[in-house]
């Protein structure tokens, strides 16, 4: 027993000098503490060109104070402060914040810890010439984001301090580190912010950095992040961006042949400079808090009801399933008319053929249409099975679901399919002329500006698309394959050049007149959107040249009423800009126009 008892005794001390010295890394940390200062060195992020070459994102430095708890000795707060330009309660909330392992997860009074970051060049130099009287205390360089144009701001996104959600899901990140937030500091994070580096310096025995460690032989050198060629033009952004002010909505212009996004506007934006350096929480609180939401991506985010833009979509479904051939003519005696029901439309001709709706953006010609088709129980059995094939195909062509753009925070727009209709109105009790308006992009049909400009793209290339993308090279890599996949929805590619020759025969004399210019064959289609809650929305799609398109835009222009007043123009003078690079003397009014045209809200005092 006696035997017993002392080996348990034994093994109990062994447990715990193997638990000292091999699990519990406390000890450790406080001997190498002692004897050396593990300096992080913070890789540059990697920078951002436009698809010209021309710098658009960069680096400055930035200084923050850091400290390893455990070292710091008594000190003069009231001057540290006074160099710091801080408050005592300031300090004792952020020596606070520190310990507080709910906001900081990662503390240590071993490890060194963030105090106060970004310090402006007047502070850095105070406090660099009173360091020494600060044992304990560092500066830790860093980089900051600038900006060469004040535009992008929601394409860009920016960069912030991390928090305990980061730590805990990322061990690359500590305390006090940055991480990309919003846009493409986001969405390509992993690429932008490279590999830290470690400085290993040695003390003396009181504490005194005496230089590296055994001659640097053990440093690691940190690697820069990877250089980004956006696929945006940033003068047309830029350009883009001045039509919109004033106004809320959004444009979004695409290269159909790469899927290359060439501008994306979101209206009102902001100032992307406005969330660097120490004012960063007190600015984005203001735009969390700006009524006109700035920091919501309209082209991204924001659902709309896509309006008679949505016609060439139907248009291709009845030709994929036989309900029509491009002869096939329906009446129009100012509106589609069955029963009781009745959808209004504008003088034109009638009976017509499906290019001239398209042309004169008949609302009668595609309600029969789809009466004709969901209705036709001899081929589908029912109007649920119907819809539903009307949905796939919509869905193929990119409506109802994320197109998968490589940004953050994406809608997914909103397409019904029969089991909504069916828990509404009751199975079997609904039909076409029950759910008559969503065939003129009404109703229950949302979809993005982004969505709206890929079906724009779609048509251009005559049948396919490639997702929408704002990054066109990373440096020393590739791209991800999914990005530039050509995709091919399900109607068949002989029925692209219908529609096409009617978005054509809209601009040379129909509803996008407006939209022609000179030298360039244009082809567009308006969208006048319905909106309960106020005056309609004006949309516009188009593509150009006609026959080798090389942009195709979409417009959405909020409580701006017809398309052909706002929604062509900006789409008109985008394409303009992007294809001849100025705007030609007789277009200059409309130009000036739109520059000066304030909807929602007065720039000067906003």
């Amino acid at each position: 027993m006696i035997a017993a008892f002392l080996l348990v005794i034994a093994a109990i001390y062994v447990w715990r000098l193997f638990d000292l010295q091999i699990n519990d890394s406390q000890y450790k940390q406080s001997a190498d503490t002692n004897a050396f200062l593990k300096k992080t060195q913070y890789p540059s992020r990697g920078l951002m060109y436009d698809r010209n070459g021309e710098l658009v994102v960069f680096n400055q430095p930035a200084y923050d104070v850091m400290m390893i708890p455990r070292d710091v000795k008594a000190f003069d707060t009231t001057d540290f402060c006074q160099t710091l330009n801080i408050t005592r309660e300031e300090l004792e909330k952020r020596f606070a914040d520190m310990k507080d392992k709910r906001k900081n997860p990662g503390y240590s009074t071993y490890t060194m810890q963030p105090l106060l970051t970004h310090l402006s060049a007047q502070d850095y130099g105070r406090f660099q010439e009173k360091l020494y009287r600060y044992p304990g205390f560092f500066i830790q360089k860093r980089i900051l984001r600038q900006y060469n144009h004040i535009a992008a701001a929601n394409v860009l996104g920016n960069i912030r301090e991390v928090n305990a959600e980061d730590v805990k899901r990322d061990d690359y990140y500590q305390a006090g580190d940055y991480t990309g937030d919003l846009g493409v500091e986001r969405s390509y994070e992993e690429y932008l912010r490279g590999q830290k580096g470690v400085e290993i310096l040695i003390r003396d025995a009181h504490g005194r950095i005496q230089g590296h460690y055994d001659n640097g032989a053990h440093d690691i050198p940190p690697v820069s992040g990877r250089d980004l060629r956006l696929s945006l033009d940033i003068k047309l952004q830029e350009y883009a961006e001045s039509l919109m002010v004033g106004k809320r909505g959004a444009v979004v212009a695409i290269e159909p042949k790469t899927g290359e996004i060439l501008c994306m506007v979101s209206s009102p934006t902001y100032d992307p400079t406005l969330l660097v350096g120490r004012e960063r929480g007190k600015n984005y609180r203001k735009l969390v808090n700006d009524p006109t939401k700035p920091l919501f991506d309209r082209a991204l985010m924001g659902t709309y009801p896509p309006g008679s833009t949505f016609k060439p979509t139907q248009g291709l479904i009845f030709l994929q399933e036989g309900i029509i051939t491009p002869a096939t003519p329906f009446p129009c005696h100012r509106g589609y008319v069955s029963g009781r029901l009745r959808v209004g439309c504008h003088p034109h001709g009638s009976p017509l053929p499906l290019k001239p709706a398209l042309q004169t953006s008949c609302n009668a010609y595609f309600c029969y249409g789809f009466k004709a088709m969901i209705d036709r129980r001899s081929k589908y059995g029912t109007s649920a099975n119907a819809f539903e094939v009307w949905k796939k195909h919509l869905v193929s062509m990119g409506y109802g679901y994320k197109l998968g753009v490589d940004m953050p925070g994406e809608s997914r727009g909103f397409i019904p399919n029969d089991k909504y209709y069916n828990k509404r109105y009751g199975e079997g009790h609904w039909s076409a002329n029950t759910i008559i308006s969503v065939s003129i992009g009404q109703g229950e049909i949302l979809a993005t500006p982004l969505q709206i400009a890929n079906l724009c793209a779609t048509v251009a290339n005559r049948g396919w698309f490639i997702t929408p993308h704002v990054v066109k090279e990373i440096a020393d890599t590739v791209m991800p394959a999914d990005l530039l996949k050509k995709r091919v929805p399900t109607i068949s590619p002989g029925h692209y050049p219908v529609i096409a020759e009617g978005m054509r025969m809209a601009v040379t004399g129909g509803t996008c007149r407006r939209a022609a210019f000179q030298d360039v064959e244009v082809a567009g289609k308006t969208g006048t959107a319905q909106n309960p809650h106020g005056r309609d929305h004006s949309a516009f799609i188009g593509f150009a040249p006609y026959n080798d398109p090389k942009i195709a835009v979409a417009v959405y222009v909020e409580n701006a009423g017809f398309g052909a007043a706002y929604g062509v123009p900006i789409g008109s003078l985008v394409m303009e800009k992007y294809l001849k690079g100025e705007i030609s003397p007789a277009r200059k009014g409309m130009e000036q126009s739109m520059l000066t045209s304030y909807l929602h809200y007065d720039p000067q005092k906003n």
